[in-house]
């Protein structure tokens, strides 16, 4: 006879009725029929004591209001604050949500037209997304406006990041681009640009053109939206 889960139970996952396993009703029913705390217990892997894996994944999910982009803000140390997540079950988690992440940067592939600035915010909003510092990016283009290259420029703080000139415009003429769209978001949450960051973007304009390169564009990102300078007529 089959012993059946309850929300309540402690039993070990072995225990469970077949069809309740998360392993084998990912087999026999598909990925998609696993919950969000299912597939925690996954990567979980293992349980604590008289708490199961799906017991640990459901503690962290109700711990952060079951938004995962919250969760891919808390670092190892964070994780291992839980009772029962210790350092490897926290990097098992760190590193499950990191390639969650990076699958879905960079979502345009190259020579794809860029028409409009919703279109580079969809490219790289997963790559800001949840970010508690600064990062820097650069999207390179042809004369037709097709994507050539999207590089990491640099990393920061919280509330800046040190942008290289020359490493932009030798990446531009590499790949010779003819033009570039600037990306950087504010942790913070403010969407507008800093005066700092309207300076930055006139003078990396300015020398661009010497070099027959144009600034198309500069995109500050949020979790919650974009500014786009061209769109606010001031590019």
């Amino acid at each position: 006879m089959k012993l059946l889960k309850t929300a309540s139970s402690n039993a070990s996952i072995k225990m469970w009725a077949e069809d309740d396993r998360p392993r084998e009703k990912l087999l026999l029913k598909g990925k998609e029929s696993l919950s969000d705390a299912e597939l925690l217990a996954l990567i979980i892997g293992s349980g604590y004591r008289n708490k199961s894996a799906l017991d640990l994944a459901r503690e962290v999910l109700v711990s952060v209001q079951n938004d995962w982009h919250q969760l891919a803000k808390k670092s190892v140390q964070e994780l291992t604050k839980t009772k029962g997540l210790g350092p490897v079950k926290s990097i098992n988690i760190v590193a499950a949500l990191e390639i969650g992440k990076r699958r879905e940067a960079f979502s345009i592939p190259p020579k794809t037209k860029v028409r409009n600035s919703k279109m580079i915010f969809d490219h790289l909003k997963k790559q800001f997304q949840g970010l508690d510092h600064e990062e820097f990016y650069v999207v390179y283009l042809n004369f037709a406006n097709e994507i050539l290259d999207t590089i990491q420029l640099s990393k920061g703080g919280m509330t800046s990041t040190i942008v290289d000139g020359k490493v932009l415009f030798h990446h531009a003429l590499s790949c010779r681009a003819t033009g570039f769209i600037l990306c950087h978001n504010h942790p913070s949450g403010n969407i507008g640009p800093s005066e700092t960051d309207k300076t930055l973007t006139f003078k990396l304009r300015e020398f661009a053109k010497l070099i027959d390169l144009q600034l198309i564009d500069h995109l500050i990102f949020t979790d919650n939206g974009y500014f786009s300078f061209a769109d606010e007529g001031i590019i």
